[in-house]
């Protein structure tokens, strides 16, 4: 297989992919070694970085996957917008996914002492969502169910794994940048007990994966809702101990 080729194929299985394409599964698909596959994918990454591209090849959630560039963040989420009805999400929402992205994996009542609040409702959106998915259960009186993120949260934050993980102080502003703007924020809803047939199980709690090409980090997620006028992860600092300002 020549250089060329290779650049047209793993541009081909990248597209057609769901979810992002790993090392693995490349190599295999290509019946080349991994250290070549390696090679090829730097390669399709920097033809990608030309002014003249609209989209790049960016490896995230331990993959590689087409994403806008972030010049074309404004005229992609107002075409995104213009298709279906927008994602958002309540700053309770937000601020419990904050605690569950820097305390994972946590349980609904660690989660409610940290935020002083019952959390159930929430848990349960976030589930809904696909930015949370079930981890097993602590094994403590009551064996209480413990949330991670998921999958698709890395997605959403163009995160390859959680060590990318921001501070506290700046997870907002991430959460800003991957989940759109203020137009996206939910009227607040009350906080109650999630009903126990409500609570899905690991298998079905993971998210679907996006389809094509997906926008700076994730299209559908721009019309998500943050904001950093509003205190939504000082909750979360004070289960790490970190200091918010």
């Amino acid at each position: 297989m020549t250089p060329q080729e290779m650049q047209a194929a793993l541009e081909a299985i990248i597209y057609a992919a769901d979810e992002p394409a790993t090392l693995d599964q490349i190599a295999k698909a290509l019946g080349v070694e991994k250290d070549e596959a390696r090679q090829g994918l730097d390669l399709l990454v920097a033809a990608y970085q030309t002014d003249d591209r609209g989209i790049e090849v960016r490896k995230v959630a331990h993959g590689w996957k087409f994403y806008t560039k972030a010049q074309h963040h404004d005229v992609v989420r107002k075409f995104i917008k213009s298709l279906q009805p927008p994602l958002r999400l309540t700053m309770p929402a937000l601020e419990t996914l904050a605690v569950i992205a820097y305390k994972q994996p946590v349980t609904v009542p660690e989660i409610n002492e940290i935020r002083g609040v019952n959390v159930g409702g929430v848990i349960k959106t976030l589930l809904e969502k696909h930015l949370i998915t079930t981890a097993g259960r602590k094994p403590v009186i009551g064996r209480p169910i413990l949330y991670r993120t998921s999958r698709q949260f890395l997605m959403r934050f163009g995160l390859s794994d959680l060590e990318e993980l921001p501070s506290l102080k700046e997870f907002e502003q991430l959460a800003q940048a991957a989940l759109g703007s203020d137009e996206g924020i939910a009227p607040i809803e009350p906080e109650g007990e999630m009903p126990a047939d409500a609570q899905p199980d690991a298998e079905s709690a993971e998210g679907q994966p996006i389809e094509g090409a997906a926008a700076e980090p994730n299209s559908e997620s721009m019309d998500d809702a943050a904001t950093s006028d509003e205190p939504s992860v000082r909750t979360a600092a004070a289960g790490s101990g970190e200091q918010v300002s």
